[in-house]
């Protein structure tokens, strides 16, 4: 039986394990982009990019050594030692996440090919998966008895596997694809690794403290944290990029916190014919990466209707064509913050408060910033009259 923890939600204790994470993050960031530097891991300005100067890469490192700090001081905590004593999530994501961050640095320096980077993205969703970092159980909407709404289907180890592979080849291309301007790629995962943990916490607050919800909150937090301490870095005008080292970190670390708090979630304790509750750990998955899953299913779809490889790069993501539309850097960046927050915090109030009272403010949320992204379109003058 696993045990439950009696001294209610340590909110302090992961907050004080951010903000670690955050500050070593943005003291060792100057230390990495001088050791960039030296390495020669320079971002030239190439047609599809933004940036018209040579800017050093490589600040992922700075991140995971933050996030590792970060874990380091959790461990010495009483209440958040838990996350360790009885799931070894945080052990696999702390070692899946290093390996991919090496393989990131090794391709913020020499570039390498992009089935090279997949072969190794492989590699950290097995090392996750041999952790224990899978998904055990899984929510379908049929196949209900009498009052229930749908089932739920056990996981073998290598369906759960499966799953846990296509889910970080999925969210690390997707962070990757999505970080193409000044701070966008920190911001966003800050927002959904926040979420995450407000999600973490309120199955740790509905579990009675059950102590098997630690591990994806103290993930969330630290890669939060992460992400939190280097924007400051790397916020328009950029001293420094993440790099494909940052960009699939913050991908397979997210993987691996929802993964976390999803795929072991006890069903038992929601309502047979709760829709929304039974539909929360996917609800909330989708919507905290919303944006960067909609740009690389886009990017996707656009790159093989004209006959190209996936992997090609082009100017059309979606921060591109905010700045098409007449956006600076800065509100480009502004504005999908907003729309993950809304997205992101939306799903997460919903699962945690009434539904009906939060989804007319989330709605009127989501009108006010479609608004505000097309308000540049809308102030075009028209063209002369023919």
């Amino acid at each position: 039986m696993t045990p439950i923890a009696t001294a209610g939600l340590p909110i302090r204790e992961y907050i004080l394990v951010g903000l670690i994470s955050a500050t070593l993050t943005f003291l060792l960031t100057g230390l990495v982009r001088r050791f960039a530097i030296r390495a020669g891991a320079i971002a030239n300005p190439r047609a599809r990019d933004v940036h018209v100067i040579p800017i050093p890469r490589m600040g992922g490192l700075a991140m995971y050594l933050g996030v590792a700090g970060g874990m380091a001081l959790a461990h010495q905590l009483p209440v958040l030692r838990r996350a360790f004593e009885y799931s070894l999530d945080p052990v696999g994501v702390l070692v899946g996440g290093g390996v991919i961050v090496l393989i990131g640095a090794v391709d913020d320096r020499f570039e390498i090919d992009a089935w090279t980077k997949l072969a190794g993205q492989v590699l950290c969703a097995g090392l996750l998966v041999i952790f224990g970092v899978q998904w055990n159980v899984f929510w379908v909407p049929w196949g209900g008895n009498g009052d229930a709404l749908g089932s739920v289907v056990t996981l073998d180890r290598n369906q759960g596997g499966l799953l846990v592979l296509l889910l970080v080849v999925v969210l690390v291309n997707a962070m990757n694809f999505v970080d193409g301007l000044d701070g966008l790629a920190a911001g966003l995962g800050f927002i959904a690794a926040s979420a995450t943990c407000a999600f973490s916490l309120g199955l740790l607050n509905s579990a009675g403290g059950d102590v098997g919800t630690y591990p994806p909150a103290l993930i969330a937090a630290t890669l939060a944290g992460a992400c939190l301490g280097f924007l400051p870095h790397n916020f328009q005008p950029a001293k420094i990029f993440m790099g494909d080292s940052g960009s699939m970190m913050i991908g397979l670390m997210l993987a691996g916190a929802t993964t976390s708090a999803s795929g072991k979630i006890n069903y038992t304790r929601f309502g047979g014919s709760d829709a929304l509750a039974l539909l929360s750990p996917l609800l909330v998955v989708v919507a905290v990466l919303f944006l960067p899953l909609l740009d690389l299913l886009m990017a996707v779809i656009r790159r093989t209707r004209r006959g190209e490889s996936p992997f090609a790069a082009d100017k059309m993501h979606l921060h591109h064509r905010l700045l098409e539309i007449g956006h600076s850097q800065r509100r480009a960046v502004l504005l999908i913050y907003l729309w993950a927050g809304l997205l992101g915090f939306g799903a997460v109030s919903l699962t945690l408060f009434d539904a009906a009272a939060a989804l007319p403010i989330v709605g009127v949320g989501l009108l006010l910033a479609a608004l505000v992204s097309v308000i540049p379109r809308l102030r075009k003058p028209s063209g002369p009259m023919s």
